[in-house]
């Protein structure tokens, strides 16, 4: 199988072609303002090379356009919010947590409903039909565009979160609506946060999946496209317009993914130096950790499927400043090569430091030559302070573990870190976050309370629903494998309630195609 992995990243866009477990080419070019400029000029690259010629399986890309959005605040939809959990759940209205910068951008209106389930899956209130349909005769007539629609515990079971789908169906047809269930774990409100962002992305993720489409047809390529997830696996191009919340933090996973695959090992940690930032994270089993807590995104707090990291602004572009000299937070980013002293600039940067330690051939050292040794000296031990301070940060154990570094900026990782086994560069490390993108598998997930169950049986249920969501959407059944499986028994609930999460991944199914509608509801 021959697939392109793609990575958009702050400074440079990355592709590389991998050919069954090979990478047969890998390219970088300058990341453009408008995204997709990169994109077909790191393509035209793999197609002007010979082993580019022949034919693509499949094309993957990582993007950070829709986290930008948010945090940013910028191409963001009007969204109304229908929340099924009343008289239970009126005291935190949806919005009453987020800035109030973005939900004054994004609050299209709230209607609050009788309705929704108790933990066990049973109706605590009978479904207020009439009411889901005036709310969605007032989103019509505001002109609202976007709906997002959560119930209590819909997790466990969606019927009214559908319902509501229909209704809003029928009486506004042309309103992208997201379900809560479709997204999420257990935990009303932060379920609730990620449906209204997704449902606020909406017109961005068709004229980003366009717009990538286009660069793929442009260049010649005849093949699927997949958009990478938060927890380094794909989703299918339309599954993607449908959930662009799944693809925010796909960058920095890319990353990890491809550091285990070009190493070889599936336990270790894991520093990603870019032109702007390192990321910090811990491999288990091939995948990143998983975030536990609450994740932030844009200031609003959200469950998703995040990797646990740890950003510094530490990387290539980084400014070095002040006496003794720092290293970062500030940044060149993709101005590098006009801003960089080995370039002809006027701003010391990290790169600048590596030139004229020799660890980097870079531009024209002859620019760096008259920094003082002090400074080179000073530079390069305030980069390894950073990053030792900041790996053992992210350790789960007190013992010395392996860390892989990759990214473009790795030249600033020493080979000796204290709480550091070892320090392992690979081969392509540089474009690490594109070869995750291309090995990318896809994932199914479930969050469960199993009532009446033995643990056994609850983990085994836990295991098949995941398998069939994965399956669902787009992974061949023979050869899934459990990623994670972790139970938690629920002491204060009765009848033995056990809540179990499990999430499994496999290959790309070679039949392709586009999901069907129920696939569109299992994007885990």
């Amino acid at each position: 199988m021959r697939r392109i992995g793609i990575d958009v990243g702050g400074t440079n866009t990355d592709a590389v072609l991998l050919e069954d477990d090979r990478v047969v080419f890998a390219v970088k070019r300058p990341t453009t303002q408008d995204v997709t400029g990169g994109i077909l000029a790191a393509l035209a690259a793999v197609r002007s090379d010979p082993a580019g010629t022949g034919r693509i399986d499949a094309v993957v890309i990582g993007t950070t356009h829709f986290i930008n959005a948010v945090v940013q605040r910028r191409h963001l939809m009007k969204t109304a919010a229908i929340r099924i959990g009343m008289p239970a759940s009126a005291s935190l209205p949806p919005f009453c947590d987020w800035p109030q910068d973005l939900a004054a951008m994004v609050d299209g209106g709230v209607f609050m409903l009788e309705g929704g389930h108790d933990y066990d899956g049973r109706p605590f209130m009978p479904l207020d039909i009439a009411g889901l349909k005036a709310a969605a005769r007032a989103i019509a007539d505001a002109g609202v565009r976007a709906v997002g629609v959560s119930s209590s515990f819909s997790p466990l079971d969606p019927s009214c979160e559908l319902a509501a789908r229909d209704v809003l169906a029928e009486i506004c047809p042309d309103v992208a609506v997201t379900l809560s269930h479709d997204l999420g774990r257990i935990g009303l409100l932060e379920r609730e946060n990620a449906a209204l962002l997704n449902a606020s992305l909406h017109d961005l993720a068709m004229a980003t999946v366009d717009a990538f489409r286009s660069a793929i047809a442009q260049s010649g390529i005849d093949a699927p496209l997949y958009l990478t997830q938060n927890d380094g696996t794909v989703m299918q191009a339309e599954l993607a317009i449908a959930f662009p919340v799944m693809s925010f933090a796909s960058g920095a996973t890319n990353s990890m993914r491809g550091a285990a695959y070009l190493s070889g090992l599936d336990d270790a940690m894991v520093i990603d130096v870019g032109g702007t930032t390192s990321d910090i994270g811990q491999l288990k089993n091939g995948f990143p950790r998983e975030a536990n807590a609450v994740v932030e995104v844009g200031g609003v707090r959200t469950l998703f499927r995040m990797p646990d990291l740890l950003s510094i602004g530490l990387g290539g572009g980084s400014h070095v400043e002040g006496t003794p000299p720092r290293v970062g937070p500030q940044s060149v980013g993709f101005r590098l090569p006009e801003k960089a002293m080995i370039f002809g600039g006027d701003q010391m940067t990290a790169s600048d430091i590596a030139v004229a330690a020799g660890l980097l051939d870079l531009g024209d050292r002859s620019r760096v030559a008259e920094i003082p040794a002090a400074v080179v000296e000073g530079a390069l031990a305030n980069a390894r302070r950073q990053v030792e301070e900041n790996v053992d940060r992210m350790k789960t154990g007190s013992g010395e573990v392996p860390l892989l570094a990759v990214g473009g900026g790795a030249f600033l990782v020493p080979d000796r870190l204290a709480g550091v086994s070892e320090v392992r560069r690979v081969e392509h490390g540089d474009c690490a976050n594109a070869v995750g993108a291309a090995i990318a598998q896809v994932s199914g997930e479930t969050d469960q309370v199993f009532s009446g169950l033995s643990r056994d049986e609850a983990m085994a249920a836990a295991i098949a629903q995941a398998q069939d969501r994965a399956v669902a959407a787009g992974a061949e059944r023979d050869g899934l494998v459990t990623v994670e499986v972790e139970d938690m028994p629920l002491a204060y609930l009765p009848g033995g309630a056990l809540r179990v999460r499990a999430r499994v991944a496999g290959r790309i199914s070679a039949i392709g195609g586009a999901p069907s509608a129920e696939t569109k509801g299992s994007p885990a």
